[in-house]
């Protein structure tokens, strides 16, 4: 049985649903040959380093995140700090030659993701981004009906991440607003990797841009200026001539975290929303009696636990996620969603990010 020792760089939400995806392995795979030990993290603040060794009884605990990618026993390093970080750390971890898997969006710029796009030439190491919801069970059905002809050729679709937590006026704003992350990095960046996971390539984008309230309050109460928006509307045109509209908000009243997508084609459809997370609606032309709902459930091959017939959480997909990386490296095969993955995602967002400037289409 082969034990991959694990870093964590960044120990806040994020990481934590990292750390409990390595730590539960062993009961969702029982049969797989592998097991990871999150050996060591790194957080911002030497109180919150010496809370996870004391809550979670984590053996290696710092401020400096170099030292975990320098530390020997550290096969694995995953970036689960806020974006504006991971430029430095990915590069850092490429050239101490680790396993990465790192948080979405890859960086914060296209030229930052040009940059690790030229260090990964020479580079021998498994590497995965966090597109989790490429594993909810819902999406990975939805990809098999795809290509196996379901719904014939694909011709439209609409797809949307909707939050609320930007709709309160007074709401002290978060690091991803401060720091000029916005929407469009946050919740657009996981739509856009499902179209292209689903679909390739995009050829030509345009988009909208809203900006709620162009002041709010930080956490110490100084109002500043908002620059980065609370939601975005995107058409877009892909090379497999699919044409559909793309949106992500944090200004949809009422909404939770609702990943929502209708996809039609010539001999049929596929609805989903995470709302309902273990169904899609489906519709083939050959039976037309309206759209049918079927259970995806926790129907994931490799995993027996805690079985096929029980309801699948939000959590899951990033276990399997994880999982899907281990393997990798346990195989030595470099899986998918790779951080060129993320690097495209990226070409896409700059290339929508143009289009609200210039309000023209422009080709991807």
């Amino acid at each position: 049985m082969k034990t991959y020792n694990v870093g964590i760089i960044g120990f806040g939400f994020i990481g934590k649903v990292h750390a409990y995806s390595y730590e539960n392995l062993k009961y969702y795979y029982p049969e797989s040959p592998f097991r990871a030990k999150v050996l060591g993290i790194c957080t911002s603040r030497k109180e919150t380093a010496k809370k996870a060794k004391e809550e979670y009884g984590i053996e290696i605990t710092t401020t400096d995140y170099k030292q975990i990618i320098e530390n020997p026993e550290i096969e694995i390093v995953d970036i689960s700090s806020p974006n504006i970080y991971h430029y430095e750390q990915l590069i850092y971890a490429i050239k101490n030659k680790k396993h990465i898997y790192c948080e979405k969006p890859i960086v914060s710029t296209l030229e930052e993701a040009l940059e690790i796009e030229k260090e990964l030439r020479d580079f021998d190491k498994i590497h995965q981004i966090t597109f989790h919801n490429r594993f909810i069970p819902a999406t990975i059905k939805t990809k098999e009906l795809i290509e196996n002809g379901f719904i014939g050729k694909p011709t439209i679709f609409r797809i949307s991440y909707y939050h609320s937590g930007s709709v309160e006026k007074e709401k002290p704003i978060g690091w991803k607003q401060e720091k000029g992350a916005g929407v469009l990095l946050d919740l657009g960046s996981h739509v856009i990797d499902l179209i292209y996971w689903f679909f390739g390539e995009f050829d030509e984008v345009i988009a909208n841009e809203v900006i709620l309230y162009p002041e709010r309050p930080t956490k110490n109460g100084r109002i500043v200026k908002i620059e980065v928006e609370d939601h975005i509307s995107i058409n877009v045109k892909m090379k497999n001539l699919t044409n559909g509209i793309i949106e992500a908000s944090k200004i949809a009243t009422g909404t939770i975290d609702e990943l929502k997508y209708e996809i039609y084609g010539t001999e049929g459809a596929i609805r989903f929303n995470s709302m309902e997370n273990n169904f899609l609606e489906i519709f083939s032309i050959k039976e037309p009696t309206g759209f049918k709902k079927i259970f995806t459930g926790g129907n994931y091959k490799e995993s027996s636990f805690p079985g096929v017939k029980f309801t699948s959480g939000w959590i899951r997909a990033h276990v399997h996620s994880i999982y899907n990386f281990l393997k990798s490296i346990y195989e030595n095969k470099q899986t998918t969603p790779s951080l060129y993955d993320g690097i495209y995602n990226m070409k896409v967002i700059e290339k929508i990010k143009e289009s609200i400037k210039t309000k023209k289409w422009i080709r991807v």
